[in-house]
Order: C-alpha cells, then structure tokens, then sequence
C-alpha cells in the first residue's frame, strides 16, 4: 500500500495529564490512495481540523465500537485530543454514553459548556489551541467534576486497559477490587465513557493485538492480550475489525465506504 496519511504523537502538557489521555496530528497530503481505517475507540476526542481551503473546524468525535472502513478524503491538517475517562461531562455537558459512534461540530453540542467552549476556539489554529486549553482547562474542569467518580471510573479503566506485565481482570473482579457493584461500574462507564466495561476492556485487548502481531506468534499474543486461547482472540477480533487478524494484516479489508459522517474527522 502506498501510504500518503502520517500520523504522530504530541506532547501533552502536564496541566492536562488528568483530563487529556493523548494529543496527536494527522496530516494527508494529497488524496489518499486507501481506505482509511476508523479503528475502534474507547475515548472522545476533540478534533481540530483545516480543510485544503484553509477552513478550520473543532469536531466531537465519540467512542467508536467497531472499525469502519472509508473512502479518503484529502484534508491538510488536524489535531486530536483524546478525553480521559470522566472528562466528557465536565467539559461538554453531556454525558459519554449521548456520543457513541457519532461525529458532531462543537457549537451543534446542547449545553453552555460546548457553546462556551466553541466560542473560545473559534478562530485559533490548531497549533494555538494546546496552549490555551492547558491555562484554562485545568481550574474549569475541577470545580465542574465529581473528582471521587472520576478517580474511581480511572481507577476501573486502569483495570480493564492492558499495559506491560498486566492483564485485565474479569468486569465482577474489578467491580469488586473497586468495592462498587457490577450495575454501578457500568453506570459509572456509561456516563464517564460512553461504553459498557465489558466493551471497554474487548477494545482495549483488540488494540493490543494491532500493536503486537508483527512481533509475537498468534497464540503467545492471544494469552498475553487475556483472551482465553487464539480462536477467542480471532472470533472478538473479527467482530470488532470486520474481518479475522490475518486478512486485517495482510490487507485483505472489508469494502470501503464513501466517506460521509467521517468525511468531517
């Protein structure tokens, strides 16, 4: 494949590191000749974009549960800014669960929170925006969120997301480690991140295997990635990709879509 999308990893400022779990920049310079591949997501992002014509938009951007394949569609920049766990409402006014699988402009949110916000970034550059949200974002998000749900909802996503030397637990044991019952973990995920934990942790194992398979034989990377054998890892991944692991990497992609909904990412 002839690759014309690059993609890199900013630095987050530390004024941040509580509410923001990633930046990163996505630039296409000419129109693109491949599908371009929406991977599952468990985050809300920002997304701050330029158009070829130099228009610039911010865009909502909600959990994704399934990898969707598209058409491309040439753009010059945008900036990503990926919401930690708890982040949506404080910022947004809206609860995580309200944008799953949906893609909106900032101002079109409901709320005073995302007006106000959209009125602030309105006419800044991408490069402009990272500076002022880590001088205003910090104080503003912690006298609008509940810091005891926000930990403990971290404290459960920590739990589900794969890191090195670690496994996820089962949903009833993290339930339990964190003293709260199944129901409220998955109230407190609906609300902080949109998806069930469940779903959450089988995204999360599906990430790992994207970023491993060149590396480690399937069956060594199913057991590490906590899928029960190779056949589990192959059946979850299927469902969340679209087709088994061996055709994702070998290129073998389901039909791309024209891009519409995803045409404004």
């Amino acid at each position: 494949m002839t690759h014309t999308m690059s993609r890199r990893i900013l630095p987050t400022p530390r004024a941040l590191h509580p509410w923001v779990a990633g930046i990163g920049s996505v630039s296409v310079g000419a129109e693109p000749s491949e599908p371009y591949v929406q991977l599952p997501d468990t985050a809300t992002k920002l997304v701050f974009r330029v158009d070829e014509d130099g228009h610039r938009s911010t865009l909502v951007v909600g959990p994704r549960t399934r990898a969707s394949y598209h058409l491309g569609k040439r753009f010059t920049s945008c900036l990503e800014m990926r919401l930690a766990p708890g982040t949506v409402r404080p910022l947004l006014g809206v609860p995580a669960v309200d944008l799953v699988g949906d893609a909106a402009l900032l101002e079109e949110l409901p709320g005073a929170r995302a007006r106000q916000l959209a009125r602030e970034l309105r006419h800044m550059t991408p490069e402009q925006v990272v500076p002022h949200l880590a001088r205003t974002l910090p104080d503003r998000l912690s006298a609008a969120a509940d810091r005891s749900r926000t930990a403990l909802l971290q404290a459960g996503a920590d739990a589900l997301s794969m890191r090195t030397g670690h496994v996820p637990g089962q949903v009833r044991d993290v339930a339990r480690e964190l003293a709260v019952s199944e129901r409220q973990l998955r109230n407190l995920f609906a609300e902080g991140v949109g998806l069930s934990p469940k779903h959450y942790a089988r995204i999360d194992r599906v990430h790992a295997v994207l970023a491993r398979a060149d590396d480690v034989p399937w069956a060594q990377l199913a057991v590490a990635s906590g899928y029960y054998d190779q056949s589990h890892m192959t059946s979850d991944f299927r469902t969340l990709m679209g087709v088994p692991p061996r055709s994702y990497f070998s290129g073998r992609l389901p039909d791309a879509q024209p891009c519409q909904a995803a045409a404004r990412h």
